[in-house]
């Protein structure tokens, strides 16, 4: 090689180098480039309150070691500790629960039944105070109970919640004020 080859060499690698200094400083961004961390702009952490949170410290420092018996300088580990039996304490006696059936409002009367001329189901007539619902087979009832099967005498429903089930008489004397 002889000494023109060499400074052009020299050349070529001094404005490559001058080349990648300039991208590099100029904030020229090639997909995989990261920008230096002193060059981002500054953001504050998010964080809600910056004060020391003193409560924090005094309850690690309050906090004790407490060894397992286990020494940490040897691979074999200790014989397992027998634990120590109780006394027996009797069982307590088995409670009865006893679960009462679905019921519906104490105020809500069931007061008659009817049905529809063109061959539906029966309806059956509840009143709530002021209030009357007409509810037919499989109807819900304010959004808890089901009715299951309205007869001449009683309305059985279903507590949709527990799926436990119970029936109501009718009621004559309950019917709404005309």
């Amino acid at each position: 090689m002889n000494q023109k080859t060499k400074i052009a060499l020299l050349a070529v690698l001094m404005l490559t180098v001058a080349g990648v200094f300039y991208y590099d400083g100029a904030g020229v961004s090639f997909p995989g480039k990261t920008v230096p961390f002193t060059l981002r702009p500054y953001s504050p952490l998010p964080v809600e309150n910056p004060a020391l949170q003193r409560w924090k410290l005094e309850a690690s420092r309050r906090t004790e070691y407490k060894s397992s018996g286990r020494d940490l300088f040897t691979e074999t580990l200790p014989p397992p500790s027998q634990p120590k039996k109780p006394d027996r304490v009797p069982d307590p006696p088995p409670q009865i629960v006893v679960e009462q059936p679905p019921s519906l409002p104490a105020n809500m009367k069931f007061f008659g039944y009817g049905t529809v001329p063109n061959g539906t189901s029966k309806r059956a007539f509840l009143s709530d105070g002021e209030q009357v619902y007409i509810v037919g087979e499989g109807d819900t009832l304010l959004g808890r109970y089901r009715i299951l099967r309205i007869g001449n005498a009683s309305l059985e429903f279903e507590e949709m919640g527990t799926g436990k089930r119970n029936s109501t008489s009718l009621d004559e004397q309950a019917a709404p004020p005309a």
